[in-house]
């Protein structure tokens, strides 16, 4: 008796037709799941997480454009589909506006504790180096006082507009309160974050801000300080602090290094 070889036994299948694409979830496998996405959402009050998954209800939508059986309800489908899109877009703007300075377009305060936690978190895991500076810009009180606030806006508007041109795209600029600023500086060491400061200190000098008929000159002074392996934020943070203070103590106008 001769047995059947492997490639004509009707169990045997060849590779190429052993995978099987996932077939579409069915209305009712489609109405579960955004019902669970649902409750997911309502348990979450994070609106990064919300917006994952959001964009994984869509995918669930897309999927539903290759099944027959929902021909008749594809409208529905549609709509669904774009209504989606349209809270997704709208919890991205509100999560931007929440973490940026509404006057600056810089990150505020609560954008720069999310930024350092996810560089100094990054930066452990690569074994990166991580810098930060705080820049704190030179009698800013005698341009309020002897222009008004409008032209005090003026220079911090022109001010992150400088910085924003001057450091490399992964850079970030936040404000850190009034006239102070941040800027989180990943992958850099200390020389390469001393060359920023001092490139925005030639590109304030050759481009003075001019608000009306007056021209407006301002300086800054900045602290740096590099992140060592498991630093906290709160001590990078204090030891930048220390510079600047130390910027500010000895005459202004300059960038000091955290010792």
């Amino acid at each position: 008796m001769r047995l059947a070889s492997s490639s004509t036994h009707p169990a045997y299948r060849p590779a190429q037709y052993a995978a099987k694409t996932a077939a579409p979830p069915s209305p009712a496998e489609y109405s579960s799941r955004i019902e669970g996405y649902a409750q997911k959402i309502r348990q979450t009050s994070d609106v990064s997480d919300i917006i994952s998954l959001l964009e994984d209800a869509l995918r669930e939508t897309h999927a539903l454009h290759t099944a027959n059986e929902v021909e008749l309800v594809r409208q529905q489908v549609i709509h669904a589909e774009n209504r989606i899109e349209r809270l997704k877009a709208e919890l991205e703007l509100v999560n931007k506006l929440v973490r940026e300075d509404q006057l600056t377009g810089a990150l505020n305060r609560r954008g720069l504790d999310d930024a350092l936690l996810r560089e100094s978190a990054r930066a452990d895991r690569s074994r990166a180096s991580l810098c930060i500076a705080l820049l704190d810009l030179d009698n800013f009180k005698r341009v309020n006082d002897s222009y008004g606030h409008q032209a005090g806006d003026a220079v911090l508007v022109h001010l992150v507009s400088m910085v924003k041109e001057t450091i490399r795209s992964n850079d970030l600029i936040g404000r850190y309160g009034g006239e102070e600023f941040m800027l989180i500086l990943p992958d850099a060491l200390i020389d390469e974050a001393v060359s920023v400061m001092v490139r925005l200190q030639r590109s304030l000098e050759a481009r003075p801000l001019v608000f009306g008929n007056v021209q407006l000159d301002f300086t800054f002074s900045a602290g740096i300080a590099l992140r060592r392996p498991g630093d906290s934020e709160v001590t990078l943070i204090n030891q930048a602090d220390q510079a600047l203070y130390e910027a500010k103590r000895v005459g202004k106008n300059r960038v000091i290094v955290a010792s």
